[in-house]
This record gives C-alpha cells, sequence and structure tokens, in this order.
C-alpha cells in the first residue's frame, strides 16, 4: 500500500514536471504543449482597410481553412483596424499581447513594428506573422530574411521596381518625368522612393516626388506636381491606397496615367502594374502561420518575397486615357474593369 501510495506521488510529480515544460515551450512554439481542445488564438493587426491589405487577410484566412484550421472551430481569430492611425496599432498591439494571444498577423510595416515593439516591452515571446511589409530588416523587424533571429516571420512585398519602369517603357514610351506621392511616416515608402530613384537612371526617368502625412493632403500634392510628370506612380503605401480613386480622379482629369504598384491599384482604376498579387501574399503568409502553430519556431521559418507577380490591365483607364496597349502585354496580362469615372 505504502509503495503504491509513492508510485501514485511520483507519477503525479511527473505530470507536473511535464506540464511545466509545455509551458515553457508554450512561449515560443504554438505547436509544443497546445491542448488539441484549445482554440489557437489569433490576432489579425492592419494599419488600414483597403483592397490591398484585405487581399492579404483573406488570403491568410484562406490559406489557414485550406490546412484545416477555421475560425471557431480550432482558432479564434480577433480582427483589429486601426483606420490609419499610428497609435492605434500600438493600442491593438498591446491588447492582443494581455490577451495572451497564440500568433498575431501584422499586416503592413506599422502594424508589424507595433505588434514586435509590444512583444518586446512585454517580455513576451509571442509569433508574430507579417505581410505587407517591404523591407523587415529595414524596419527592425528581422536580423536577416533566412533567420529572423527575432519571434518574427512572414512575407515582404518587395518587387523590383524595374519590371514597372519596363512596363512604363512598353505603355508610354516617350515618358521621361514620373511622379510618386507617399507617406513620409512609413518607413516602407522610403525605401521605395530611394529604390525607384536609383532604378530610374538606367531608364532615364526622372522622379518628381511629393510627401504627405496625410490621406487629406493627397489633392494638394498632385497639384504641386502633376505639371512636372507625364505618369503618376503609386507604389505599395497604404495611406496613397487608400486613395486611389481620389488620385486617378484628379490625374486623369489631367490626361495623366497613373501606373499601380499592385493588383488592387489597377482593380480600383489605375491603368496597369507588373507588381504584387495582395491575396496570394497572404496565402503564402497564411501557409507560415501554419507551420508556427504545427511547432516550428519564427527564427525557423525565412521570411520570403512573393512567388508570383501579377501583369493586370485596367481596360476602363486605357480606353478613358486613348492608350495604345502592345499585343504582348495585352495577350498575357488579365484584363479587369472598373475604378474609373
Amino acid at each position: 500500500m505504502v509503495v503504491k501510495k509513492i508510485l501514485m506521488l511520483v507519477g503525479s510529480l511527473l505530470v507536473v514536471s511535464a506540464l511545466g515544460g509545455c509551458s515553457n515551450s508554450k512561449a515560443t512554439s504554438l505547436g509544443a504543449g497546445e491542448s488539441k481542445n484549445e482554440l489557437v488564438k489569433i490576432g489579425i493587426t492592419q494599419i488600414a482597410e483597403h483592397p490591398a491589405l484585405d487581399s492579404a487577410r483573406e488570403g491568410f484566412i484562406a490559406a489557414l481553412k485550406d490546412k484545416n484550421y477555421k475560425d471557431g472551430v480550432n482558432i479564434k481569430i480577433d480582427f483589429e483596424n486601426a483606420q490609419n492611425d499610428m497609435p492605434t496599432t500600438q493600442t491593438i498591439a498591446e491588447k492582443f499581447v494581455n490577451d495572451d494571444v497564440n500568433l498575431i498577423a501584422a499586416i503592413s510595416t506599422p502594424s508589424a513594428q507595433a505588434a514586435f515593439n509590444a512583444t518586446q516591452k512585454a517580455n513576451k515571446n509571442i509569433p508574430i506573422v507579417i505581410t505587407a511589409v517591404t523591407d523587415p530588416v529595414a524596419a527592425g523587424l528581422a536580423k536577416s530574411l533566412d533567420n529572423s533571429g527575432t519571434n518574427v516571420t512572414g512575407t515582404s512585398d518587395a518587387v523590383p521596381i524595374e519590371r514597372q519602369f519596363e512596363l512604363i517603357k512598353k505603355l508610354a514610351p516617350k515618358t521621361k518625368n514620373i511622379g510618386i506621392i507617399y507617406n513620409t511616416s512609413e518607413i516602407n515608402s522610403e525605401l521605395q522612393i530611394e529604390a525607384a530613384k536609383n532604378a530610374s537612371k538606367s531608364f532615364n526617368f526622372n522622379i518628381v516626388t511629393s510627401g504627405i502625412t496625410s490621406s487629406n493632403e493627397i489633392p494638394q500634392a498632385l497639384d504641386s506636381i502633376l505639371n512636372k510628370i507625364d505618369i503618376l506612380y503609386i507604389p505599395t503605401d497604404n495611406m496613397v491606397a487608400s486613395a486611389v480613386s481620389t488620385i486617378t480622379k484628379i490625374c486623369y482629369s489631367r490626361n495623366i496615367p497613373v501606373m499601380g504598384a499592385e493588383a488592387a491599384h489597377v482593380k480600383n482604376g489605375a491603368v496597369a502594374t507588373a507588381g504584387i498579387d495582395y491575396y496570394k501574399l497572404g496565402y503564402e503568409t497564411g501557409l507560415k502561420a501554419v507551420e508556427l502553430i504545427e511547432g516550428k519556431k519564427p527564427e525557423e521559418v525565412s521570411i520570403t518575397t512573393s512567388k508570383e507577380t501579377s501583369l493586370v490591365i485596367n481596360e476602363d483607364a486605357v480606353r478613358k486615357l486613348n492608350m495604345t496597349v502592345p499585343e504582348e502585354i495585352f495577350t498575357k496580362a488579365e484584363k479587369v474593369k472598373g475604378g474609373v469615372e
């Protein structure tokens, strides 16, 4: 009887020890130590609602579903939108940390930085998957793309600007001056401006920029450069992307074509792009989230750029501006309509 009690006591101690080990592994990995009956809590933070970021979120959730992770079944998704307000991104991140979510999905550079800062401040190693972040290293989220060395992994929306410039050369061969408006407070936008200026030399383009700090400044920013440019290029800038219809309306009234950095820009009125499909980018990010849920650590999953780019043309925009699209481009491109007044 005494022996039996001793064995029971030892068994109890082993169980407690095992549970303690699970608790420690939970901080760095979703897969280890999670109860099969417990919902994995995923906080999705997004800087603003606009077509590109919405598509990334939809792709992210679709990837989870395709891998049999469904909201309300085995995962619980909490989606928060910062409405383009930087302090709100921090509030959202702090909420997720305080709620002890198992995973944070951060859509955009500001959202990713806020999530990273919140986890570091609270000394909680909650895994973060990022998307729609142009340069994770420059943004301070990772030491390298191959191995972040942090609690971050995900995808970058960086695409060589040369592809866009090649398309501009083919669609508007007389182009000399390209205008770009951008949010001066977004590091990803600053990086794209720098990349555009560096690449422009090979194409004999002159880059004319106009910075904004609020979407209300867009009409004035455009007015300051439209008489100096042949084409306007919209980068992957969250503030600018939220106002594509306003931008195209103003530019087209002055017969200035608008080129987009990604497919959603074109679907909302820009002429064309050879850029990112954010749904596919979000989907790739969702697959990385699954790897974390199933046991990998963020530093074991490399940060990647999109495996695919999309050639998209808006037929209504082309028609409105009386542009001629070379047959080789028209045949290959996805054709869309709409977004043009």
